[in-house]
């Protein structure tokens, strides 16, 4: 993976002249200014066309929904949807092939329900139950645990839902229905997505960690959330993040990561108030000269640390130093916190 991340790193410098002014997650961004947080706030004029923001803003919900992309990772993708008030609801019709997402599908993604399939949700006490209809059954066995995960994750971005249980004609589901992949009576973000395996997993002194990582075809750049287990402690996990980012996925995967393979953190990350303060080694820049940080980069961080508990926030130092910018020759001084919605367009 080092050299697989070499590889990629001399590609960054490419990629920063062809992509400079592009936004990666969705279209431009404009910062919002909330008291000691820098944020992004998506402008989705043109995202799904013919509307103006203020429009959008008023008639949509943007909404991520769990796709599975050509290379059958289960990918957010935010679309604006009609707001309404079953939205929990409304985020699941569209994740069944067939249904209205068929016209608005990115190129090399598709739905992962299967046609026809029909559903109520049920929300009490912060757990969507979701009762399917027999078309549930009629899923490739290759995609049970894309299923369960992209309806789990589709569900759980909601304020309201923490949890789901799965039915199938108003029977709890102890196991999947076609490859009997085991239930939990709950199912919560903390059983992963895209799940990348160790030859050897040590359960005991491992902990889940999801990374965000690139992928890019023909048509689209786009980030990948990828969990997998790392040795470490709660208190040591956001260092752990930090490493296993640099080092990248894993060396037969379709993804890459920006960073420099010979970027280090010169001391362990400091949390308080909900912000991790990370101090890089001069690797971390994409221009020295002009200490800035390529934004995609930055939002791969700050993507993968707020996926830990207590995180909210992402403050990048180098050598001590916070004086920094982005490609945009925005200050970093302020804590970044987490893109409200992820991959909305192409990078």
């Amino acid at each position: 993976m080092r050299m697989k991340g070499r590889f990629f790193f001399v590609l960054l410098a490419v990629f920063a002249v062809i992509l400079s002014g592009c936004n990666w997650l969705a279209g431009n961004k404009e910062s919002i200014d909330p008291p000691q947080s820098v944020t992004y706030e998506d402008d989705l004029e043109g995202t799904d066309g013919g509307t103006s923001s203020e429009e959008t803003a008023e008639n949509t919900v943007q909404t991520e929904l769990y796709l599975i992309d050509k290379n059958g990772y289960v990918v957010p993708r935010t679309f604006s949807l009609p707001n309404t008030q079953g939205v929990a609801a409304q985020a699941l019709e569209y994740l069944v092939a067939g249904g209205p997402i068929s016209e608005r599908l990115p190129q090399d993604f598709r739905a992962v329900l299967p046609p026809g399939t029909e559903f109520s949700v049920d929300v009490r006490d912060g757990i969507a139950t979701v009762d399917f209809s027999k078309e549930f059954s009629g899923y490739a066995p290759e995609d049970e645990q894309r299923i369960v995960q992209a309806v789990t994750w589709t569900l759980t971005q909601f304020d309201s839902i923490k949890g789901v249980k799965l039915r199938l004609n108003g029977k709890d589901l102890s196991e999947m229905p076609v490859d009997k992949t085991p239930l939990p009576d709950v199912l919560t973000r903390k059983s992963g997505i895209n799940l990348e395996q160790p030859d050897v997993v040590d359960i005991a002194n491992t902990k889940p960690v999801t990374l965000y990582y690139i992928a890019q075809t023909d048509h689209d750049s786009y980030y990948v959330p990828v969990t997998k287990r790392v040795k470490g402690t709660e208190k040591d996990l956001a260092a752990r993040v930090v490493e296993e980012l640099i080092k990248g996925p894993a060396y037969d995967s379709k993804l890459f990561s920006l960073f420099n393979p010979d970027a280090r953190l010169v001391e362990e990350p400091k949390i308080e108030d909900g912000v991790v303060t990370l101090n890089f080694n001069e690797n971390i820049l994409g221009s020295y000269d002009k200490k800035l940080i390529n934004e995609n980069l930055l939002n791969m961080i700050v993507l993968s640390l707020t996926e830990l508990d207590g995180i909210e926030g992402v403050s990048v130092e180098v050598n001590g130093d916070k004086n920094l910018v982005n490609e945009e020759g925005k200050n970093l001084t302020e804590p970044v916190s987490r893109p409200k919605k992820v991959n909305a367009s192409g990078f």
